[in-house]
């Protein structure tokens, strides 16, 4: 198995579209019911900003003589047994982000879709099918996201009916700015910044991306992207709820869909959540690649022939991992209050820690 050869490297448009996908994944249908009030708008913004921030910090990164060299720019910069205690520690993340996006969007498959359907059915289909885009290699998963942003970024038009009256109110968004001032719930600033979170994976697609210095231009544009895609349906999420209403809706986003009124399609929110399962396909082929190359690294076969025993074996133990969450650990109570909060956590520690970080190490790395 070739799965990590890389005979050609990608443009930055692969780049833009690669950030976009990984932020907006799961958080996008649920993070209106995090934030509720219509002041958060600027929320959004504000830590869109500082999101452009880190990745202009991850910039760097890219644009070093460490990250053209992969794997040995790491050890070049921390040293071999260091990068595979990192690489221990990076399993859990990877771990944890595939197993809650793929049982996350199961979940609103058998709510909204098939609710007859038996969950093990869904996992296993869904999983299957990012496996099978995974064997591929990476660079054909990298070329899949063009596939998975073509096919749902137009989404997001559906719901330009919502901002028009008579569904639209537009008292809905007034305070615009906070009457009293407070900072409102730690939860609705973790969701906001855990959901900018996605490209630090990018570091371990080095050897896939064109090395250049213009990349920050790339990474610029699909941070925009993503926050007008998150204000948008935040806002056309509190034009069709209102507040008092928004933060008692799971998946606000796919509820609105079940609203949309269309001559050709009875079920909108169907065809939403078939198109948007592109992107979980892509991100759990590109997080699956990344925890096999992360064992690969750890058994110290980073130089060897991939095999098909070692992939599917990777791929087993991560399906595992998924039946046995969901069989004892999962339920609307424990995703709600452990499971998603965790993801936030993890998100938004390694998306603040990993640029900074590499940052540091070359800064360190030249003045020695």
């Amino acid at each position: 198995m070739a799965t990590f050869a890389s005979s050609s490297t990608y443009s930055g448009v692969y780049v833009v579209f690669m950030v976009n996908r990984l932020q907006i994944l799961f958080t996008i249908l649920i993070l209106p019911m995090y934030l509720v009030h219509s002041y958060m708008i600027w929320g959004i913004i504000a830590i869109g900003i500082l999101s452009q921030l880190n990745l202009l910090i991850l910039s760097k990164w890219f644009s070093s003589d460490f990250a053209a060299k992969g794997y040995n720019g790491f050890v070049e910069l921390f040293g071999e047994r260091t990068v595979r205690l990192f690489v221990i520690a990076g399993l859990f993340p990877i771990l944890l982000n595939i197993v809650v996006n793929t049982l996350g969007y199961v979940q609103m498959v058998h709510t909204f879709i098939f609710p007859s359907m038996d969950n093990k059915w869904l996992i296993l289909s869904i999983f299957l099918v990012g496996c099978y885009v995974a064997a591929k290699g990476m660079a054909n998963t990298i070329r899949f996201v063009m596939i998975a942003f073509l096919s749902g970024a137009w989404i997001i038009l559906l719901f330009l009916p919502l901002f028009f009256p008579p569904e639209a109110s537009l008292y809905d968004l007034y305070p615009l700015v906070p009457t009293d001032w407070s900072i409102g719930p730690w939860k609705s600033w973790l969701a906001l910044w855990s959901s900018f979170s996605g490209p630090e994976y990018l570091i371990c697609l080095t050897t896939w991306l064109s090395p250049q210095q213009k990349i920050r231009k790339y990474l610029t544009l699909a941070n925009a992207i993503t926050v007008f895609e998150y204000v948008y349906l935040f806002v056309a999420s509190l034009l069709f709820f209102g507040p008092h209403y928004l933060n008692a809706i799971n998946f606000p986003v796919v509820h609105m869909g079940r609203y949309l009124q269309s001559p050709v399609i009875e079920r909108i929110d169907t065809i939403l959540l078939s198109i948007h399962m592109f992107n979980y396909v892509f991100a759990i082929a590109i997080l699956l690649l990344c925890f096999y190359g992360a064992v690969r690294i750890i058994l110290g076969r980073l130089h060897k022939q991939t095999t098909r025993t070692g992939y599917v074996s990777a791929c087993l133990v991560i399906l595992i991992c998924m039946f046995i969450v969901d069989k004892w650990f999962w339920n609307a109570t424990a995703r709600e209050n452990f499971w998603v909060t965790l993801q936030m956590w993890l998100g938004a520690f390694t998306y603040s820690l990993i640029p900074v970080f590499l940052l540091l190490a070359i800064k360190r790395k030249g003045a020695v």
